[in-house]
Formats: structure tokens, C-alpha cells, sequence
């Protein structure tokens, strides 16, 4: 194995590369939304334009390059690429709306539990039996969020005015986007990224407007500068950001995509300190610290899990 040519191992580069690069920028995703909220946009309206945004700068792209690839796709593939649009928008539409309620931190942390909820429904739903280092692992994130849920329970912050709603929503959204990632992993396979995300976030986008739509939530009449932040989201974080991991999707497991997503709460809690001032008490770092350590190990140990047959 390790004499494989550098010609062959540059793909592979790439991939990495292209998952840092892309953590990173997603990374900032959480700081230009609080500030559109602050500028007065809906939480579900910046859900909306960040994919109806991302959607119509591919657009041009996919119908003059992936047409045809669109056009030969099974009726399965469509079906299985609007489900993962509709589980995308529900992940935006929850964890978005979880920013109003509580810290940067905490959301952005507890978003990211997906392997956590995998294991747990592979245990009680899927009946399989959990490997020793995944109770574990399983054991220590849930220590991490009570920690985390008890000490925003007693915070008074303004950046968490109600810590219980926004971290059942940012919990919302991590089970939402364990439907997107083991979804797209299999379409990935044998679907280009740009037909992919063609059509995950056109059906996402139009999945968010409709709901606005009906729930009242006012789309236009926004100040330039909240234009120029939902342009931002939509062009850094989502089509950037999120179609640089959508790209390593083909090469790496959804496993590996979620080891490496916890970047990104570090990042935006970095960020949410040293541009809005959210500092994190002892506390919470030993909680956030919990957290995190479960989700590695839960993603660690699936990972390692033999292949089924």
C-alpha cells in the first residue's frame, strides 16, 4: 500500500485538503448569521436565501455541465437527492433558528452530534449491539450536554436568552443532517458533486421558501447590509464551505466527514469570543470538552466497526 504513485495519491490530497478548507470557511457560518439576525432577517428567511443564494449561483453551472447527467439519473436518484434537500432544510431551518436562543458555543457544538444519534438509533431502533468504546463514547457526550444544558440553564447571558429551546433545536438540526450525510455518501458514489448539489439545494431552497411562505415569515425589505451578509453565507459557509465536504464525500465516510466537522464548533466559538464576546465560563469549556470527546470516540469507533456483508 504505501508504494502507490504520486499520481495516484494526488486525488487523495485533494480531498483532504479540500474537508480543512472547507471546515474552516463553515466555520464563520455562525457569526454572519447572528449578525443578518441582528439586522433584523428572520431566522427562517436566512435559512431560505442561504440555499435559495447557493442554488442560483449553480445554477448556470450544473444545466451547462451536468444536464445530461441529471437527465440520465434513475427516478431513485432524484427521489433519494430531494430527500437529502428536505433533510438539509430542516437542519438549516433548526439549528438557524437555535442562534436566536442560545450561545454559539453550545449550538454549534451540539449540531454536531450526529454520531452520537447514530449509535443510539442503531442501538434501540436497528437492535445491533453496541461496541464497548461506543457506550463509552455515547456515555460521555450526554455527560457533556447536561453539563453544557445545566450551565446555560442557570446563564443569564443576552447571548442565551432561552438556552433550552435553542439547544433542543441545534439537536433538531444534528438529527436532521444524519438523514443528509448517509444519504448523500450513497448518491456520491456514483453522482457528480455538482449534479448532487444541484439538486439537494435547489429542493432545499424551494422546501424553506415554501415554508416561509406559509408561516408568514416576510422574505424582502431587508437593509443592504443584510443583503451583503446573506450573500456571504451563501457564497462562503454554503457553497463553499459545505460543497468542499460534499466533494470529500465521495472519497471519505460520513464517519470521517464528522470527525473532522468538530472543527468547526472550535472555530465558531473562537470567533463568537473574539468578535461578540461570548466568553466560555469553566463550566461550560469542561462540558463543550465532554462533548466533543464523546462524539470523536462515537465516530472513532464506527469508523473501526467491520463492514457489513
Amino acid at each position: 500500500m504505501s508504494a502507490v504513485g504520486a499520481g495516484a495519491s494526488a486525488p487523495r490530497w485533494r480531498t483532504w485538503v479540500a474537508l480543512a478548507g472547507g471546515v474552516l470557511i463553515v466555520s464563520t457560518a455562525a457569526i454572519l448569521i447572528r449578525e443578518a439576525q441582528a439586522a433584523g432577517v428572520p431566522s427562517l428567511a436566512i435559512a431560505a436565501w442561504r440555499l435559495v443564494g447557493a442554488a442560483l449561483l449553480l445554477a448556470p453551472f450544473v444545466l451547462a455541465l451536468r444536464r445530461a447527467e441529471l437527465a440520465a439519473l434513475p427516478a431513485r436518484d432524484h427521489w433519494l437527492g430531494m430527500a437529502s434537500g428536505l433533510f438539509l432544510a430542516l437542519h438549516f431551518a433548526t439549528w438557524i433558528a437555535s442562534l436566536e436562543y442560545t450561545s454559539v458555543a453550545s449550538s454549534v457544538a451540539l449540531v454536531t452530534t450526529n454520531p452520537i444519534w447514530i449509535a443510539l438509533f442503531s442501538f434501540l431502533v436497528l437492535r445491533e449491539r453496541l461496541p464497548v468504546a461506543r457506550v463509552i463514547a455515547v456515555a460521555v457526550a450526554i455527560a457533556g450536554s447536561l453539563i453544557v444544558l445545566v450551565d446555560d440553564g442557570s446563564s443569564a447571558a443576552t447571548h442565551a436568552p432561552r438556552p433550552a429551546l435553542g439547544n433542543a433545536l441545534a439537536i433538531g438540526g444534528a438529527l436532521a443532517v444524519c438523514g443528509y450525510l448517509l444519504i448523500g455518501r450513497r448518491l456520491r458514489a456514483h453522482v457528480s458533486l455538482l449534479a448532487y448539489v444541484g439538486i439537494v439545494y435547489a429542493v432545499a431552497g424551494a422546501a424553506l421558501i415554501v415554508a416561509a411562505l406559509a408561516s408568514g415569515v416576510p422574505l424582502w425589505g431587508y437593509s443592504a447590509g443584510a443583503w451583503i451578509l446573506l450573500a456571504a453565507l451563501a457564497l462562503g459557509p454554503q457553497l463553499l464551505g459545505h460543497g468542499a465536504v460534499n466533494y470529500a464525500l465521495k472519497e471519505v465516510s460520513p464517519t470521517v466527514i464528522a470527525l473532522a466537522v468538530l472543527g468547526e464548533p472550535i472555530g465558531a466559538a473562537l470567533l463568537a469570543w473574539l468578535l461578540m464576546g461570548e466568553g466560555i465560563g469553566p463550566v461550560k469549556l469542561c462540558g463543550l470538552a465532554l462533548l466533543l470527546a464523546g462524539i470523536f470516540l462515537a465516530a472513532r469507533s464506527e469508523s473501526r466497526a467491520p463492514a457489513p456483508a
